[in-house]
């Protein structure tokens, strides 16, 4: 690598990954979430590469999962909240007034803490957003229901039961059945908010295998608590802490040469020390 290569500065002043020096996927701009006039996101700016994994760290009511929920207008759907800020998602802007909140949840998908899977067939489960959107045609259902789950490592397990109830699998599988029903509508951008949390060590490992392996197609940004997977599958971590980003780093200076102290004291201390005014959620 020649010694004059600059790499482009990110808003908070640190260089960025070579990979951010592309158009990014999504890109937020000052972004500011009051719950009832209390602030729980301050002025959030950052930028994620296409296929990359982002890791968005913090400690406990810093604003990780609200931020999360920014980016597919899931605030929407709770009284008193008010967002301020540019949301921009395969450049839309996730925010204007025409946008089409529908489509755009199926623009962004979302994996939730615990796998969240209707009283219905596993089948039905896969095709519960193509139904409700009418994306693609019924004869190419079958087709659609055999690729997800081979997406997801659950074809082989599941294959001579599709019609049995989803309730019926493990906390595992149906995790991976829910991943499975987000990629069924062929999103561009996937949220996960603690995606494992609720699974055991065999599961999790199953899941950061299927994050590493749906990079190669898809953005992902990830909520996490568990910072040993997020140095196993993040390409670049995010901290916030009380509703400000700290810092945005690649996975190895993040975790090894961060350039601010709260940062250090974070991965120390589980806390940052900062002190930005009430506490985020």
């Amino acid at each position: 690598m020649s010694a004059t290569l600059t790499l482009p500065i990110s808003r908070n002043g640190v260089a960025r990954h070579p990979a951010l020096a592309e158009t990014p996927a999504v890109s937020v701009l000052d972004l500011s979430l009051w719950m009832k006039d209390r602030p729980i996101l301050r002025k959030v700016s950052l930028d994620v590469a296409a296929r990359t994994v982002v890791g968005v760290v913090g400690p406990s009511g810093s604003g990780k999962t609200s931020f999360l929920r920014c980016l597919n207008r899931l605030h929407d759907l709770v009284a008193g909240s008010r967002v301020e800020g540019r949301v921009m998602v395969g450049g839309i802007d996730v925010y204007a007034p025409r946008v089409e909140v529908p489509e755009l949840r199926r623009r962004i998908g979302m994996v939730f803490q615990k796998p969240i899977v209707f009283p219905a067939s596993i089948e039905a489960n896969v095709l519960f957003g193509v139904r409700a959107l009418r994306v693609i045609p019924a004869n190419d259902w079958d087709e659609l229901v055999a690729r997800n789950l081979r997406r997801v490592g659950l074809w082989d397990e599941v294959k001579d039961r599709l019609r049995h109830p989803a309730t019926s699998l493990s906390l595992g599988q149906q995790q991976r059945l829910c991943m499975a029903r987000s990629l069924a509508v062929s999103p561009e951008l996937i949220l996960m908010d603690e995606p494992t949390s609720s699974l055991d060590p065999k599961s999790t490992a199953g899941v950061e295998e299927l994050i590493r392996d749906l990079r190669r197609d898809y953005t992902i940004v990830l909520v996490s608590h568990a910072l040993d997977q997020v140095r196993r599958v993040a390409d670049e971590v995010v901290l916030l802490c009380d509703g400000v980003m700290i810092e945005q780093a690649p996975r190895q200076r993040f975790f090894h040469d961060p350039e601010r102290a709260e940062t250090r004291n974070f991965l120390q201390w589980h806390t940052c020390g900062c002190h930005h005014g009430e506490d985020a959620t």
